[in-house]
């Protein structure tokens, strides 16, 4: 184990210093190769050690080790020109490894049984990216700052992967160094979101900003290019899934949300693959059955986000490779996505970054912004406007409803109308019986109502009265008796009522 001194003199993800003249600088297929080589070397020398618990000074140790060519009492010997090998927090990575129940043999047999294959870039960055043969792991290159970020930051990232191993956030199974031929190149291992196996129809890169986030013309030119935020707001309407589904989404991100913003990470990205299974049928070659030995636990996008997680093995895969089932308008789909990118903290650079570009344009839609805001941001674009929730036909049931109740309103009117005539005959009756008999008796004196008038008229309920407004106003000017006064004193006997005429 050495000091990193020699690392910290580097200030970029691949450089050529000065004294490096006579060195001839490697070439891809060397660099490849050298890190196969090392990670191999790396994580056969741990499997020497024996298993305990991750201490807090195991996530700062830097492990180096110097390989030449002819090879040594404890390197083999190899076909690359002599580089140098630095592994980062070893034993951490192993406790990581295990976690997703990666074993050490799976995991050599991905990174060094094939040759790697280089991908292009779909980011802004100057990064490699290189996948493993059987789909299952991402080597990528970061820059020093990224790797010393990294470092820094696993302690919270072993507290969180501890407390829920299903996450959208990027999952780290290792961070080397090679210093070959003048040149210093760091990797880290990651999952892969994307499977190559499963054709993707479209692919996006978003951040829930608007500001320079339009794939450019020759981004568009590649035979499959990486769309951006405006993009998917032109070309979909939203993907939808069901309540179950849409509610677990979304509460994944919340919490992987929440975790990179009390780490001051920000300026980080959905990347999102859709598959339109209604398209064209799967590509079915080795790479599918190679799939089918799934050596990674909590690796799909649909175990990412469901489930329990204390599952002991993992979801037996099928012709879906995991995906989240999606519609849009009329088509199935299945969707990939993880967040990456999270490697990017709210530094002085990126404050200045902010600021520069809020003087120019509306500061709340640049992609660079402070983390809380960041992360409001992203949850509410994702939320609102690229995940949607499917809602039950509520046409059919309400048009029912609503038949429905006509059909029991009309049916009470029916039954009711019958009745309400026949009272109202009646009352007209009794009350033209009591004006025959002496309506004009005393001028000063009004008439008393019957006690079984007022019985007949105290009975009414008052939807009756209210229904029957209308009827007795067009009456009113013949017979007043059919609009009763209020009483005039509290005194006057219960079986009697003064009704003014």
């Amino acid at each position: 184990m050495s000091t990193t001194t020699a690392d910290n003199s580097v200030a970029g993800g691949t450089k050529t210093s000065k004294t490096s003249k006579d060195h001839k600088k490697p070439t891809a297929a060397i660099l490849k190769g050298a890190i196969q080589l090392g990670i191999s070397y790396a994580v056969g020398n741990l499997s020497s050690k024996p298993d305990r618990d991750v201490l807090m000074q195991d996530f700062s140790v830097v492990e180096s080790v110097f390989l030449p060519s002819e090879g040594s009492n404890l390197t083999p010997a190899h076909h690359y020109p002599d580089f140098r090998l630095k592994t980062y927090a070893p034993l951490a990575f192993r406790y990581f490894r295990e976690l997703f129940g990666i074993k050490p043999d799976d995991y050599l047999y991905s990174i060094c049984n094939e040759p790697l294959i280089e991908l292009s870039n779909p980011g802004a960055s100057s990064s490699w990216f290189y996948l493993t043969s059987d789909d299952e792991f991402i080597i990528k290159t970061v820059q020093h700052k990224e790797a010393e970020f990294l470092q820094k930051l696993l302690p919270g990232y072993y507290m969180n992967l501890n407390q829920n191993p299903r996450t959208l956030l990027p999952k780290f199974y290792g961070l080397y160094c090679i210093q070959c031929g003048g040149s210093t190149v760091r990797v880290v291992v990651m999952n892969n979101v994307l499977p190559r196996a499963m054709k993707m129809h479209y692919k996006y890169d978003l951040k829930g900003s608007s500001y320079k986030r339009r794939a450019s013309r020759k981004e568009r030119g590649k035979s499959s290019p990486t769309f951006k935020d405006l993009d998917f707001q032109e070309m979909h309407e939203g993907l939808h899934f069901d309540p179950e589904t849409y509610n677990a989404l979304m509460k994944t991100l919340q919490r992987d949300c929440r975790v990179l913003e009390s780490f001051k990470i920000m300026d980080y990205s959905l990347l999102l693959g859709i598959h339109v299974l209604d398209r064209k049928p799967l590509n079915r070659g080795s790479r599918l059955d190679s799939r089918r030995g799934q050596k990674v636990l909590y690796s799909t996008a649909l175990e990412s986000i469901q489930g329990s997680v204390k599952d002991p093995e993992p979801v037996a895969d099928d012709d879906t490779f995991g995906g989240i089932p999606a519609k849009h308008k009329d088509e199935n789909l299945l969707i990939f996505l993880g967040i990456i990118d999270i490697l990017q903290s709210y530094r002085f650079i990126k404050k200045v970054e902010h600021s520069w570009k809020a003087l120019v344009h509306d500061g709340d839609t640049v992609s660079v912004h402070r983390p809380s805001f960041y992360a409001d941001r992203f949850l509410k674009f994702m939320g609102s406007t690229v995940f949607k929730k499917l809602h039950p036909l509520r046409g059919a049931s309400s048009k029912r409803k609503r038949g429905s109740l006509y059909a029991v309103k009309s049916a009470s009117q029916e039954v009711l109308s019958p009745q309400k005539e026949e009272k109202k005959e009646e009352k007209k009756a009794q009350s033209m019986d009591n004006l025959d008999g002496n309506f004009y008796s005393s001028s000063k004196q009004p008439d008393l109502l019957p006690k079984s008038a007022v019985s007949f008229e105290s009975g009414q309920n008052n939807q009756e009265d209210v229904e029957n407004s209308e009827d007795r106003r067009d009456s009113s000017s013949t017979i007043a008796l059919d609009d009763p006064l209020p009483c005039l004193s509290r005194s006057q006997s219960d079986s009697e009522l003064d009704i003014y005429l």
